[in-house]
């Protein structure tokens, strides 16, 4: 059986993590965490033909009797544990198995929920793993055959994810859209944790995808849903850790005229975003540049260790910047986003000379050919992309 995102000449596409997964499991036990379908399992197979090993998911009932007898062979040099955080006292359970490994054995486990939630009152598994969060395909994640504006279309048009990306079939693509949202909900969720009003939650989904760009109001959603506010909190953060949606906070460090605000939500599928019609394309396409920043933030910080930030700025003047990027807290960049205006914001020239990041761009969906202006970079996004971290 042949897993993974399929190339349109019939060939299997390597993923950006592929080697330097490898090269930590060399070391340590390493982690992966992502959304659900976004290419974990073709990796973890495609690791396993180079390794040798075998793969073992918690989902399916064999697997699931075989992990809880230990029953996978000593003398393969990698397994892989896929979906474990759903077993009860799985990091007990996999540091036990890791402390008392062959010493030429090592592990991989990989899951559709945030790992890192389950590290409360202390992480016992501290040194013996690496963590990587995986992303759906990017402008900046090479594909053999596809060129970036062949790419780019296919991500305002079926999404970021490897099978509707690759195979480039829009009513097929919102069926398998339809059942990956179905799935998160009906098993994903209920596995997490008992959320007795699943249709509320999906509703409040449906709403989110309606506000993607704009600042979120608890108070106005629980009105909507007739819940608590607290409520609202706590299922956004649950779908948060489900890969679905990811929160962008207010950037108020060294801001005079900073004002706490609501957070804003973006999608992990840019094509979850629903907005009017006269606003979709603006908003589907911030939508694309938040999920490309915030995988290339996170591939670093995991690969690094460095603290870094994805915020969005806007003060009591109505001046407003669509994204900062932060560094153990210092601003290194801002990021305006447009459709078609090429001409550089004003507020994103205010706050470039105030906050002095590094560097300032305003990103045209519409761009040809990039250019400078008042100290800000104007950039089409396969430009902005075009050099992607984990290529050095």
């Amino acid at each position: 059986m042949t897993h993974g995102p399929h190339l349109p000449d019939g060939g299997v596409t390597l993923r950006y993590l592929e080697k330097y997964v490898q090269s930590d499991l060399a070391r340590k036990m390493v982690f992966v965490g992502g959304p659900r379908q976004c290419g974990k399992t073709h990796m973890a197979m495609a690791l396993l033909k180079e390794i040798g090993g075998e793969y073992l998911n918690w989902d399916d009932g064999r697997d699931r009797r075989r992990i809880r007898k230990y029953q996978f062979g000593t003398e393969l040099p990698l397994v892989v544990f896929d979906e474990l955080h759903k077993s009860p006292k799985w990091k007990s359970w996999i540091k036990g198995v890791y402390d008392k490994r062959p010493a030429d054995q090592t592990y991989l486990v990989t899951g559709s929920a945030r790992l890192d939630v389950y590290r409360r009152g202390g992480d016992s598994l501290l040194g013996r793993y690496h963590y990587w969060r995986m992303h759906p395909f990017t402008l900046d994640e090479a594909v053999e055959g596809i060129t970036p504006q062949v790419a780019l279309n296919r991500l305002m048009t079926v999404g970021g994810f490897p099978e509707p990306f690759l195979s480039l079939d829009e009513a097929e693509a919102a069926r398998w859209r339809r059942e990956r949202f179905d799935r998160i909900l009906r098993d994903d969720v209920r596995d997490l944790e008992n959320v007795r009003l699943l249709s509320t939650l999906s509703a409040l989904a449906d709403l989110l995808k309606e506000r993607v760009s704009s600042q979120i109001s608890y108070a106005n959603l629980a009105a909507d849903l007739e819940v608590a506010p607290k409520t609202i909190r706590h299922w956004i953060d649950l779908l948060a850790r489900m890969y679905m949606i990811f929160v962008v906070l207010p950037f108020t460090g060294k801001l005079t005229r900073a004002i706490q605000r609501p957070p804003r939500i973006y999608f992990y599928d840019n094509m979850d975003v629903e907005t009017p019609p006269d606003k979709l394309l603006g908003a589907r396409f911030e939508n694309l540049i938040a999920t490309h920043l915030l995988k290339r933030l996170q591939f670093l910080e995991d690969k690094t260790g460095e603290r870094l930030a994805l915020h969005y700025l806007r003060d009591r003047d109505q001046r407003e910047v669509d994204f900062v990027i932060t560094k153990k807290k210092e601003v290194v960049e801002l990021i305006e986003v447009k459709y078609s205006d090429e001409a550089p914001s004003a507020s994103l020239r205010h706050y470039a000379k105030v906050l002095k990041p590094k560097r300032a761009v305003q990103v045209v969906y519409t761009l040809g050919r990039g250019f400078t202006k008042d100290g800000i970079e104007v950039l089409s996004p396969i430009e902005y992309f075009s050099n992607p971290p984990w290529a050095t």
